[in-house]
């Protein structure tokens, strides 16, 4: 390969985007920059206690162009001559309602501040209902549209956010024509995209969220979705047929980008995919290794060679798609839809007196107020860890369930909730801290356990994402949990790495991922081992996490 040659990975996260500059040649990061959606920030157009989570377009937008040309700023204008190409990875299902040109409806006058107008996030679980529906009405049909889903559609995905987007705002409705994914909008903005039409849909979203499949000549048939609720009737002859894997070009950068960037019209745009799916491949998957991309979520990957399958299906996990993770094999995903964010939730719980009293102090003056709570904000977590890792592992001590997003896999149900139990006034925060911590590595090894018994054997685990670098406390008891080393990949910036090296394989600057992964891939920096003495005791708490989650389950069904 020529000297000289650099990609950008972009990855979107929940919270933030993150650009970095690549050495295409050894996978050498030149400069890296993250930007936090400010309207994210602040709460808009989010209600929490109805599930609703939804993201403004221009949060993604000025994100794009302030990473990217804060990264240039940094790497120097003779980086930036020689940058060949981009690729995006976002969080998913993350998808929004947009004209016919492409544009999300919230970029349009009259739905600036109209959150059915915005990009529907991940974890927004308002359509619960919608999703029930699709499941029951699934089972009238003798082709099993389900079958590489996992056999459960779940409220995270894109029918289940359309049809609730459809049903909730009449405004939106009459001016929706199509439904995009994040991961597929990116691209189609860089390039200069103005016909949803031409927009190339990314294979990963399409067969992971929206039941698209080469067995059924692509997404299932309008009598499908038509019989299931009217309004949806037409839809699918406006969204796609055919997709695309990651190592594709969705074109190249357009004038209008390559002068606000400050780069070449000539840089090669690859279609994007989800994160934890390119995350894989920054943290070089191996076959049958499940990459863990440990954050807010954890999402799971593994990959198969597609002769080793023979028509297995998975139940329960969020799909298998032929290229979603590397073309030519196929890609296994699960995960947990809470996984920081049940820490988080338990930070924020701490935090309420700082946040709702201590600015009303008599004490102390506004500025030491506040910076007082950011001190305590960021010592919580750290502090609970130390605190709670001097603890004896014990078979009866505080229990938790993880599920408080609900649960993503194995089978989906996103109506059910967390639980803590076994407190006595001795439950201390360290305490409950631990029975979390716990929580969500038990249902890390529900996913294992549920692969394994599927006849998909899982040999080893790859940590990525914040959790897995910030955390050795989590990471230690993941591999005591689970029973299994964990290797904790060496790159900060895991999910954008995989990015760039799409970018570079669309480039042209390998043949293959496999070929970038190798030459861009940085190995491993850290690794934990299992606690061999530590086995029994979790196997005894384990099996009554799975008790208490089999009771939470009957309760909820039982509503």
């Amino acid at each position: 390969m020529n000297n000289d040659q650099f990609v950008i990975g972009v990855d979107y996260g929940s919270d933030s985007v993150r650009s970095v500059i690549v050495d295409a040649a050894n996978g050498r990061e030149l400069a890296a920059s993250v930007f936090y959606y400010p309207r994210w920030q602040k709460g808009m157009y989010c209600d929490a206690p109805q599930n609703q989570f939804r993201q403004h377009p221009l949060d993604y937008v000025e994100g794009l162009e302030q990473t990217i040309k804060d990264c240039i700023k940094k790497a120097g204008t003779s980086v930036a001559a020689n940058i060949k190409a981009i690729s995006v990875d976002t969080t998913g299902s993350t998808p929004v309602a947009v004209d016919e040109s492409g544009t999300p409806l919230a970029l349009l006058p009259g739905f600036e501040n109209n959150p059915h107008a915005m990009f529907v996030l991940w974890k927004d679980h308002t359509g619960i209902k919608e999703a029930a529906e699709i499941n029951e009405h699934a089972t009238k049909f003798d082709v099993n549209y389900l079958q590489y889903v996992g056999g459960i559609y779940s409220s995270e995905w894109f029918w289940a956010k359309l049809l609730r987007t459809l049903r909730t705002d009449e405004q939106v409705r009459k001016a929706c024509y199509s439904w995009v994914e994040h991961c597929d909008w990116i691209p189609f903005l860089l390039t200069g995209g103005t016909k949803v039409a031409d927009m190339k849909r990314g294979r990963c979203s399409a067969g992971h969220k929206a039941l698209w499949s080469a067995d059924f000549g692509g997404l299932p048939p309008d009598e499908f979705f038509s019989s299931l609720d009217p309004l949806l009737k037409g839809i699918t002859s406006r969204l796609f047929k055919n997709t695309y894997t990651s190592d594709e070009v969705a074109g190249t950068l357009s004038k209008e980008w390559a002068d606000r960037l400050g780069l070449s019209t000539d840089v090669v745009i690859g279609v994007g995919a989800f994160d934890a799916h390119m995350g894989a491949v920054g943290g070089q998957i191996e076959p049958y290794h499940l990459s863990k991309v440990m954050g807010t979520s954890t999402c799971d990957i593994l990959v198969v060679p597609n002769a080793d399958i023979q028509g297995k299906l998975v139940k329960g996990i969020c799909g298998q798609v032929d290229g979603s993770v590397i073309p030519g094999m196929l890609g296994l995903e699960a995960g947990q839809s809470a996984f920081g964010d049940t820490y988080a939730w338990f930070r924020n719980l701490l935090e309420w007196p700082l946040q709702n009293l201590l600015a009303t102090s008599t004490l102390i003056d506004a500025q030491t107020a506040a910076a007082l709570k950011d001190e305590m904000a960021g010592k919580i977590i750290p502090e609970l860890s130390r605190q709670a890792a001097l603890l004896p592992i014990e078979e009866y001590s505080e229990l938790a369930i993880d599920w408080f997003n609900g649960r993503r896999t194995p089978d989906a149900n996103q109506e059910l909730k967390g639980a803590i139990t076994g407190l006595g006034l001795g439950s201390d925060a360290p305490r409950v801290f631990k029975a979390l911590a716990e929580a969500t590595c038990f249902g890390a090894k529900k996913i294992v356990d549920r692969f394994n018994s599927e006849g998909v054997p899982v040999k080893g685990l790859i940590g990525i994402g914040g959790v897995a670098k910030k955390s050795p406390y989590i990471m230690q008891m993941m591999a005591d949990i689970l029973n299994m080393p964990i290797r904790i990949h060496q790159f900060e910036h895991t999910c954008a790495l995989g990015a760039a090296m799409f970018a570079a394989t669309a480039a042209g600057i390998y043949p293959n991922v496999e070929e970038a992964m190798a030459a861009m891939g940085g190995g491993f920096d850290m690794e934990y081992f299992p606690q061999k003495q530590l086995e029994a005791v979790y196997n005894l708490r384990y099996q009554q996490y799975n008790k208490l989650g089999g009771f939470i389950e009957q309760q909820t069904l039982a509503k």
